[in-house]
Formats: C-alpha cells, sequence, structure tokens
C-alpha cells in the first residue's frame, strides 16, 4: 500500500508551524494512520488540508482573528503559493468556527473563496457547499494507545469545567453569564480555564486537558453554539476520552454520533439548567449507569470520528 502525505495549513496561529500535528491522534510514528502521513509542513504533499484558513477579508469586513492581532498593514497574500502546486480536487477545506451571528459573513466570504480553489469544502453549518459534523480532534497530550488501552480512570471529584473568558460574542458572553450563575449557586466545582476573569476564581490553566477532567465524575461541556444540526466540537470528545460523563449543552449533533446514554443533555443555561447539575451531581450514580456507555463512545472517537480516519477515507476515495 503507498502511503499518501497530507499536508496542512491553517489560521490558527498555534498550529500554523506546528510539524506534528495530529500526530498524537495515531499508534503509529510520525502521524501514519493506514493509508496517509500527516505531515502538515510537507513540502510536497500529496494532499492538502486548508483547516479554519481565513482568507483575506474584503476591507469592510474583520477577520475573525483580527482581535487577536495587533492592527498592522500586512502585505497582499498569494494563495496560489501557499498551495504547494497541487490541483483543486486534492485540496480539503474544513471551516471548524460555528455560523455566529457576528462572523456569518465572514464563514461565508471563506466558503466563496474555498471553492476556488479546493475540490472539497466543508463546515458544520448548512452555509457550507457540503454541511457536515466536525470530524475529532481532542487536547489530551496522552498518546493514542494509552487512550485506547487504559483501563476507567480512578475518579476521585465530583465535577470540572474547561472553559476559557472569551467574550467576544453574544453566546461566549451567555456562557460566563451561566459561569456566573452557577458559582452564585454555591455549587461546588474545579474550575479550569486561560484569560477566565477574577471573579471567576479559577484553579488555573492546563497545559493537558487531562489532568482536569480524568480525575472527576463528571465534567461541564458548554459549547458556544447549539442552533444547528452540525456542530459539536472537543469540548464532547476531551470529556469521554477521560472517562468522564460530560453534561452537555448544545445541538442534536452529538445525538447523531455517539451511542444513547454516554453523555447528559443540560437543558438550558439558566436557573433550570443549575438545577439539573446539582441533581445529578448529587451522587455518582449517573456515571456508574453510563461507564458502559462512554466506553464505546471513547472507541467510536478514537477510531471512527478521528480526523485522520476522516481524511484517510477521503484520500482512499480521491486517489
Amino acid at each position: 500500500m503507498t502511503i499518501k502525505t497530507v499536508g496542512m495549513i491553517s489560521s490558527y496561529s498555534a498550529l500554523a508551524k506546528s510539524a506534528a500535528w495530529l500526530w498524537q491522534q495515531t499508534p503509529n510514528h510520525f502521524g501514519i494512520w493506514d493509508n496517509i502521513q500527516m505531515h502538515a509542513l510537507e513540502e510536497k504533499p500529496d494532499f492538502l488540508v486548508m483547516y479554519q484558513f481565513d482568507f483575506p477579508q474584503p476591507a469592510r469586513q474583520k477577520s475573525w482573528l483580527d482581535s487577536f492581532r495587533k492592527q498592522q498593514k500586512k502585505p497582499a497574500v498569494d494563495i496560489n503559493s501557499r498551495l504547494r502546486g497541487l490541483s483543486k480536487e486534492r485540496i480539503i477545506y474544513l471551516l471548524r468556527e460555528p455560523p455566529l451571528d457576528e462572523i456569518v459573513e465572514i464563514n461565508k466570504h471563506n466558503y466563496q473563496e474555498a471553492q476556488k480553489y479546493c475540490g472539497y469544502v466543508s463546515g458544520p453549518d448548512d452555509l457550507a457547499p457540503t454541511p457536515n459534523y466536525m470530524s475529532a480532534i481532542w487536547y489530551h497530550s496522552n498518546s493514542f494507545r494509552d487512550l485506547n488501552e487504559m483501563p476507567c480512570t480512578q475518579k476521585v471529584a465530583t465535577c470540572s469545567w474547561v472553559t476559557s473568558g472569551i467574550n467576544r460574542t453574544a453566546n461566549h458572553r451567555q456562557r460566563l453569564d451561566f459561569l456566573q450563575s452557577l458559582q452564585s449557586s454555591g455549587f461546588k466545582f474545579d474550575l479550569y480555564g486561560r484569560n477566565l476573569p477574577e471573579w471567576a476564581k479559577p484553579s488555573g490553566e492546563l497545559g493537558n486537558k487531562w489532568y482536569g477532567m480524568a480525575p472527576y465524575y463528571y465534567n461541564l461541556a458548554i459549547e458556544n453554539y447549539a442552533e444547528n444540526n452540525w456542530y459539536v466540537s472537543e469540548k464532547l470528545w476531551d470529556s469521554l476520552l477521560a472517562w468522564c460523563l460530560p453534561i452537555y449543552y448544545g445541538g442534536p449533533a452529538a445525538d447523531k454520533l455517539l451511542p444513547p446514554g454516554s453523555f447528559l443533555r443540560l437543558p438550558s443555561l439558566d436557573e433550570k439548567g443549575i438545577a439539573y447539575i446539582q441533581e445529578v451531581t448529587a451522587t455518582p450514580d449517573a456515571w456508574y449507569a453510563a461507564k458502559d456507555a462512554i466506553a464505546e463512545a471513547r472507541q467510536i472517537i478514537l477510531h471512527k470520528l478521528n480526523l485522520l480516519n476522516w481524511l484517510s477515507d477521503f484520500v482512499a476515495q480521491n486517489s
């Protein structure tokens, strides 16, 4: 079997120079999964993934990432020079951000531009040329073999939430409001994350999300967006891979991808939701009842929903 190399470019600054992107999501060395090798920086790959690549925006619009960048004039981007000489049918565009009101026009522009260069253009919303679920990536630094073969971790604490203090959209602010209400209710949980406001009194950032999830029976997995049938993010995969029972707030996509009983549905981000969390976490009974479903969900995430597995299938069908 001939191994095809897959390169990657992204507007996510943390990924832009990552030679080993997704290598932790395979049991093999150097990013090999079945018929592909994920090698993000390969100069002459067989295929290329444009992973949340932001095309230059019209002057009247701001890029999704502008709030993170210093305001300075930048040279025009030559897109073709980034595509490593590949033909259109070998270039894949995957948009990862949900269609929030504040950026929906930017998403539309990205889809329109991507169709000029890419044979496959997808995202987790109905605006995409090919609407589809987001294949799984996760943010535990544990090896694939560890995650795949380990027994259930020992649970010694009740509930955690790993989130951030991002507040640039109405949906982000709604989540922060819920965090404040949850803390005001007196519910005891451990909070981790970056850029959280001082009033949240977080336990700090985590270099590996595993340590803020694996010791806990329950984990709050609150999406930034729950308004369509496609969007589900790493918040759910991370929680399940750490053997937590997620208390999940999000759209219906998760129900179509994971086995029944592998997560709990948080009904709302209000007093009703807080009462639900307090009731469920009062005992570990729900976690014990869900343990087998969590084990099944973990295998689905690792082997089926894994982005490397999706890319392997795509390459097999287009080689």
